[in-house]
């Protein structure tokens, strides 16, 4: 079922996405002509049972991986058509990535993590340490920024990885699982740092989840099953908790 979004300006639409893995006996279809808005100034969550194709949608919305047909368009750009150099150009400009790995450098320190994008777009070394712990701060780790990652609890690894995904202050965070590894205060802490990404304007954050705790948080909710959107749902006023209950687990 495709969603029919408010007045509010688009970050990302797609339009029958359609995405395989594996060939012939083995070929497995995880996207069945998907379609979907997320508009800029909301938190868009999305949900659904295990393996129903809701990271490999997030991966096509963040340009990592490519459909097998359909359109992606971004920020007014095309995803679908872009050679695999412009589609690096765009994720470092446009995307915040939030993986449920965290993905972190081992050998560096957490501020050199947190560095990477900005070091990535050209920034001056010491202007990027310096906004790297900045960020850090506000995810409640400055104190932590010369330490390397494995000093780190796993929730505290993840909030490192929070913070290198909004260091760079990109347009669309994309988000899988972000509060998985973390406890209700530092998931709170997480959620509204999300929550003021979103409410800035030109910006929109999408978030991969089975966390109920964070669902007050959504404006919108779009529900998976078997590879298609089924539902999307306007998540104010509370509805998104209700809508929790009507989730399988």
């Amino acid at each position: 079922m495709p969603d029919f979004p408010d007045t509010r300006p688009v970050a990302v639409e797609t339009h029958g996405i359609e995405k395989s893995f594996g060939d012939g006996a083995a070929k497995l279809l995880v996207l069945k002509q998907v379609s979907l808005t997320v508009c800029k100034g909301e938190i868009l969550m999305l949900v659904g049972p295990s393996g129903c194709g809701k990271t490999t949608l997030l991966s096509i919305i963040g340009g990592t991986l490519r459909p097998d047909c359909g359109e992606v368009t971004a920020f007014g750009q095309p995803l679908h058509r872009m050679r695999s150099s412009e589609l690096t150009r765009f994720r470092a400009g446009h995307i915040g990535f939030i993986f449920q790995q965290f993905n972190l450098i081992p050998t560096i320190s957490c501020a050199e993590n947190v560095a990477v994008p900005l070091l990535i777009a050209g920034v001056r070394s010491s202007v990027a340490i310096r906004k790297a712990r900045e960020t850090l701060g506000l995810v409640g780790l400055a104190d932590r920024a010369k330490d390397r990652p494995g000093f780190l609890s796993g929730g505290q690894q993840q909030r490192v990885a929070i913070a290198r995904a909004l260091v760079h202050e990109p347009p669309m965070v994309i988000c899988d699982e972000p509060t998985a590894a973390l406890d209700a205060s530092n998931g709170e802490i997480v959620m509204n740092l999300l929550a003021g990404v979103a409410r800035s304007g030109d910006r929109a954050v999408m978030v991969v989840t089975h966390d109920n705790r964070i669902f007050s948080y959504a404006d919108r909710i779009a529900r998976m099953d078997d590879g298609r959107i089924i539902e999307v749902r306007d998540a104010a006023a509370g509805h998104g908790r209700h809508f929790l209950h009507e989730l399988p687990h």
